[in-house]
């Protein structure tokens, strides 16, 4: 497969926030190949072989505290790198990835792209365990 790439939605209200660990709007976001999943985040980055990746699913109805900036999930150790509020992708690893903030290693990843769909496309849906 050719490389594809997914740049976050950048919702502008929310740059102080998302700017300050410097997300570039046109660079930034998910590329996916043959190998490898990488999520670019400013400063942070998060890669795994595409054979950790398990799927994903597309997720909405953010409240701005929860989902925007790089986050830690409350309830689990899920990661999120987020720019809007609109709708985002969950996406599941098979064993969790290193770390990029906390203490845990993380599950799950999500991002705010500007095309869902396409990125559940390429991933794969979750499968019911």
């Amino acid at each position: 497969m050719t490389a594809r790439h997914f740049p976050y939605d950048c919702d502008k209200r929310f740059a102080p926030i998302w700017g300050v660990v410097g997300v570039r709007p046109t660079k930034d976001g998910v590329t996916v190949d043959d190998s490898t999943l990488r999520a670019t985040y400013g400063l942070l980055k998060l890669e795994t072989s595409i054979d950790n990746v398990v799927g994903g699913h597309v997720t909405e109805g953010y409240r701005w505290w929860t989902a925007i900036g790089p986050r830690l999930s409350f309830v689990d150790d899920g990661l999120t790198f987020g720019t809007s509020t609109r709708r985002g992708v969950c996406i599941h690893f098979a064993e969790p990835v290193r770390r990029v903030i906390g203490f845990k290693d993380h599950s799950a990843l999500t991002v705010t792209v500007e095309d869902c769909d396409g990125l559940v496309d390429v991933i794969g849906r979750d499968h019911p365990r």
